[in-house]
């Protein structure tokens, strides 16, 4: 592994964390504290304002790129990074903006503004600049990230014709049920004739 990789986490033991580079698709042991998290795309770990200026910086960043990281100087503070493109003096800049909790948890860069999460702050701020030096417009480039494909695992469409009773009264699920119908799904169905036909009637199991 060298300085500057893309790395995903195969495990975390808290000290230590078995990585593996998106570029040579080998694993290996890393020290956690020589590390940068991302999470969401856009939520950093472990990164500093310098770096994050750095990363705004590359040439596949636009105007209004942003990531958002711990502050370096206020704990239990974010700060956001947005990266400013002034395509008429062709000099870029990066602005930070902190970002504080109020008692409740909510959050805010402008006090008059408040938001419950993370997530609805930047869904504002990709719709308005509101005070920033610009409207968001995308996480910070991430080399490699795009060629990610996540595992998706679909379940089967139920046939309610091929449901029985017994499939959906059963007790006890073991390793091998694979069942179509879920502990939740047979709860509510179960409570539901319940109410409706009399309590006092018992399914055969």
């Amino acid at each position: 592994m060298h300085i500057g990789d893309r790395l995903t986490v195969t495990s975390d033991d808290g000290d230590f964390m078995l990585v593996k580079s998106l570029t040579t698709e080998r694993e290996s042991y890393i020290p956690t504290n020589y590390t940068a998290r991302v999470t969401h795309r856009w939520l950093y770990t472990g990164i500093s304002r310098f770096k994050a200026v750095e990363q705004l910086m590359l040439p596949d960043n636009i105007n209004g790129s942003f990531l958002i990281r711990e502050s370096e100087t206020h704990k239990d503070c974010y700060s956001l990074s947005v990266l400013m493109r002034e395509h008429h003096t062709n000099v870029d800049s990066v602005k930070h903006y902190r970002i504080s909790h109020l008692p409740n948890g909510w959050l805010y860069i402008s006090p008059g503004l408040t938001f419950p999460s993370l997530q609805r702050l930047i869904d504002h701020y990709t719709e308005w600049a509101d005070g920033l030096c610009c409207r968001l417009t995308k996480p910070c480039f991430i080399g490699g990230w795009d060629n990610l494909r996540p595992i998706v695992i679909k379940r089967p469409t139920i046939n309610w014709k091929d449901i029985t009773r017994s499939v959906i009264f059963r007790r006890k699920r073991t390793e091998s049920d694979n069942s179509l119908v879920s502990e939740g799904l047979r709860e509510a169905i179960n409570s539901y004739l319940l109410m409706t036909e009399g309590s006092d009637l018992e399914w055969d199991t």
